[in-house]
């Protein structure tokens, strides 16, 4: 007998097979559980997968009131929004989210519920410019007339219903100090929008950045209860994290993250854009020893990015993925009393839609305390107070309560002597195992390792494949202290140099390293990268003629700037008057490429000169900025003629010497006072023709 089927029977039945399939291939085929790490190679601002870039949204569907949005380069405004998120629930109930600036879009700021409250901390980049998170937002409110979605202009006060707080994290040393923070709250405070408090600023210049933050929120946090009608109640540790061990995985396990960024590197499948979330795992292609002395390092390194996609130009920066040190690593896992642990495979979970895991899960406790937690950095007042509850001992408690609540005991005690929060344990409890310790808090007290960046010693005119940076490696005794500050970076750098150079275990400075990285995938002397684009450029006409201004290690970009216009120069090309001071201790010990100066010096002729101020020959110190005034002829002639003034190094000292001594050349030459002299090395600043790659 043969069996018809009509319409209506065959879709019944292939509904019913489509079932059958998706039942069976769940879990395999679809509705896997979702690797937020999976593809986190995304350019800024672009929106990520399943994730919305409406704010005001998410609040809802969230049931949050309160938003901590951070503009942040180094983690710190991060880490700060992170804490005033946690503190605003615990003491007084706000239910809080925070929020990466980049992630969303600000059209609808003006559909901000009036009984809400947005928190921007911000930093402050470079010559008064965006953290790199931060650029699109600041773009949007510092557009001519920024297009909110109920249409209302700027004259209307669109933000009428929104209540802010703001807190800026600057450096004095420079001349834009916390121009981020001051702008952003201008801006919003002439669109209608309302602060609570004063606006914060914390200054890194003076070493005041954390106990400004401090003094600052509590008053900050009297207004905000005041205005929204909070009560203070007892504030208890709530976890943002839940952390399981899981015995049905080893670190041998291919799904067990061991240090790698992001799913295409554990599967050995790394792929660009590469980027501030994606690191090039590059090649270093050749290294050496720019000091001639046994106590002092400065290396000389170059970096292979050919085939990645990456490039530069002249003047750019490279960032350096670090690791933390072998010893520094075994300190803090074994004074929390993980070292028998270390390899046991962990899963970090969020409590909260709305908190992110900051590394991929699963991993190891030795994963997240190598690779991903700042264990070396400056620890906190405010996390030192955190740990009271968890002390071994009565003894150990009443301290971290008598340090967290006086902050002159914690900054002779502590800050002063660079102690980072495995070697504050050991001092507070010697010999003692502070297990108490969730581990969720130590991976939301202490901020996440950062990139750190370095400014590029080669042109890429010269040799685009090859990125050349120049690093002093840091190991400083302290003045009356055993403990030695070292860098966590630069060291790491030497023992490459060093495993490069045949050292089968190199150990730079007491310091070991897992060099070969994660499952052995940096073998071969690998670093992971990226490139971060700057505004330290030269000018477009090479003819125009240039000033250069750095000592130390702030002659980098400038070996960058004459190794460019010398091989323009050898190309027939005509090139302006170059002029570099460069100042170090001794011309036999530390005088940073000095059989390179002879040979660009061949090829631009009269268009090069170079000054040197050798700080330890001579019976006075002489420094670059004395250096300067001497040409003082020469220099302003130079910028009669339109030159360029570029300066790299030290913010706090050098470079205001420099600003200063500019000024007083300008007024004494063309017989102007010396107010008149520092306006005109203010209009230089203002037209980009004068220039500062700088750091504290």
């Amino acid at each position: 007998m043969e069996i018809e089927y009509d319409t209506a029977d065959i879709v019944i039945l292939t509904a019913i097979f489509a079932a059958t399939i998706a039942y069976f291939t769940k879990g395999t085929l679809w509705g896997k559980p979702k690797d937020l790490f999976a593809d986190v190679a995304h350019t800024n601002g672009s929106a990520k997968a399943g994730k919305t870039r409406d704010f005001v949204k998410k609040m809802a569907e969230s049931d949050r009131n309160a938003i901590f949005f951070y503009g942040s380069q180094t983690g710190t405004a991060e880490d700060y929004a992170s804490r005033l998120a946690k503190e605003g629930h615990a003491r007084f109930g706000l239910r809080t989210i925070i929020a990466d600036i980049e992630d969303y879009d600000f059209e609808n700021l003006d559909t901000f519920p009036s009984d809400h409250l947005a928190f921007f901390l911000l930093a402050t980049y470079g010559e008064g410019e965006p953290t790199d998170n931060a650029v699109e937002f600041y773009e949007f409110l510092s557009g001519d007339e920024p297009q909110f979605s109920e249409g209302a202009s700027a004259e209307e006060k669109p933000l009428q219903n929104l209540k802010y707080v703001t807190f800026g994290l600057g450096n004095n040393t420079y001349e834009h100090y916390n121009a981020m923070v001051r702008r952003i709250d201008g801006y919003l405070t002439k669109l209608g929008a309302t602060r609570y408090g004063s606006a914060g600023e914390g200054d890194d210049g003076a070493g005041t950045m954390e106990e400004d933050f401090l003094a600052w929120k509590e008053e900050m946090w009297q207004v905000v209860c005041k205005e929204m009608g909070l009560e203070e109640r007892e504030a208890v540790y709530e976890p943002v994290f839940k952390i399981t061990e899981d015995e049905s995985l080893s670190p041998e396990s291919d799904t067990v993250y061991l240090g790698e960024p992001n799913k295409n590197h554990l599967e050995g499948k790394a792929k660009g854009p590469y980027n501030s979330h994606n690191p090039f795992i590059a090649p270093i292609a050749k290294s050496s020893e720019l000091f001639s002395v046994k106590d002092r390092n400065c290396l000389h390194m170059e970096i292979d990015i050919s085939g990645s996609g990456l490039s530069y130009t002249t003047g750019d920066h490279i960032a350096i993925w670090p690791t933390n040190s072998g010893k520094e690593t075994d300190r803090i896992l074994n004074v929390l009393g993980l070292g028998e642990k270390r390899h046991t495979v962990i899963r970090v979970e969020a409590l909260d839609s709305t908190s992110k895991v900051p590394f991929p899960s699963p991993t190891t406790y030795d994963a997240v305390i190598r690779y991903h937690v700042e264990i070396n950095g400056l620890v906190s007042r405010q996390f030192i107070a955190s740990l009271a509850p968890f002390a071994p001992s009565d003894k150990a408690k009443a301290e971290l309560v008598r340090l967290g609540g006086d902050k002159d005991a914690f900054a002779e005690e502590i800050s002063s002597r660079y102690l980072n929060i495995a070697q504050v344990l050991e001092m507070l409890a010697p010999g003692q195992i502070w297990s108490a310790i969730p581990f969720s808090l130590i991976i939301e007290g202490l901020t996440r390792v950062q990139p750190r960046y370095y400014s590029i010693s080669s042109s890429s005119f010269v040799q685009k494949d090859h990125i050349a940076i120049t690093a002093v490696v840091e190991s400083i005794r302290l003045p009356g202290s055993k403990h030695v500050l070292k860098g966590v970076t630069t060291n790491y750098l030497l023992a490459l140099k060093q495993k490069q150079h045949g050292d089968p275990n190199p150990d730079p400075h007491g310091l070991t390293y897992n060099i070969t990285g994660p499952r052995n995938k940096y073998d071969g002397i690998h670093v992971p990268i990226h490139v971060r684009h700057s505004n330290f450029k030269l000018p477009s006409n090479p003819e125009k003629p240039i000033i250069m201004i750095g000592p130390g290690t702030g002659v980098a970009p400038f070996r960058a700037f004459v190794q460019e216009r010398a091989a323009l120069a050898a190309k027939g090309e005509k090139v302006g008057k170059t002029l570099l001071f460069f100042g170090c201790r001794n011309s036999s010990e530390d005088f940073l490429y000095k059989d390179e100066w002879p040979e660009y010096s061949a090829k631009l002729g009269d268009s090069f000169k170079l000054v040197t101020a050798f700080s330890r020959e001579g019976p006075k110190k002489v420094y670059v900025q004395h250096r300067l005034q001497e040409h003082a002829d020469e220099v302003d002639e130079l910028l009669k003629a339109g030159a360029y003034i570029y300066v790299c190094g030290d913010a706090a000292h050098m470079a205001r010497d420099v600003n200063a001594t500019f000024g007083r050349i300008i007024a004494e030459k063309r017989g102007q006072t010396e107010a008149q002299g520092e306006e005109v090395v203010k209009r230089m600043r203002s037209s980009n023709q004068y220039q500062e790659d700088v750091w504290s």
